[in-house]
């Protein structure tokens, strides 16, 4: 299965990890993580915008986190995007994508556009929340305002 994992991922965190893991332990023909823009990844977040490390610092972070999770051996590439649904809706080597709860029903709309381009589905897999020490969901934002650390330590 070649299985996709997208996101802005910075900062890194525990919640990015697991999505990280499932998507290698899933993709034995490999895996491709999508990127997002600087743009997309500013654009995405109004009218509440944070701080989001540049691309290039994103790209070269995403490998030695990629490398550290790898037990399999697993191929993978990185590509940027930018647009909500990236490269997943009319890229046909892809059989899965890797999603959060909150990003679930995107796949659907993907499949939805996938299936007019005379594409197989792809098959979600979902990855929980990592939740911090809080209960709450460990997020880059909630790291970026100093609440917890990317662990799910809390800070305050």
């Amino acid at each position: 299965m070649r299985v996709a994992v997208a996101g802005t991922f910075g900062p890194l965190h525990d919640g990015h990890r697991e999505m990280f893991a499932a998507a290698l332990a899933r993709g034995d023909d490999g895996v491709v993580v999508g990127l997002a823009s600087d743009r997309f990844a500013i654009d995405s977040r109004r009218p509440d915008p944070r701080p989001i490390p540049p691309f290039e610092e994103r790209k070269q972070a995403v490998p030695e986190l990629l490398n550290d999770l790898d037990e399999w051996d697993r191929d993978f590439e990185i590509r940027e995007f930018d647009d909500e649904y990236g490269f997943a809706d009319d890229d046909p080597s892809l059989d899965g994508l890797v999603v959060s709860p909150e990003t679930d029903d995107l796949v659907d709309d993907i499949n939805r556009r996938r299936e007019e381009r005379g594409m197989d589905p792809l098959e979600p897999i979902v990855v929980d929340h990592v939740l911090a020490e809080d209960g709450e969901p460990i997020s880059s934002t909630r790291i970026v305002r100093g609440e917890i650390d990317e662990h799910g330590r809390l800070l305050e």
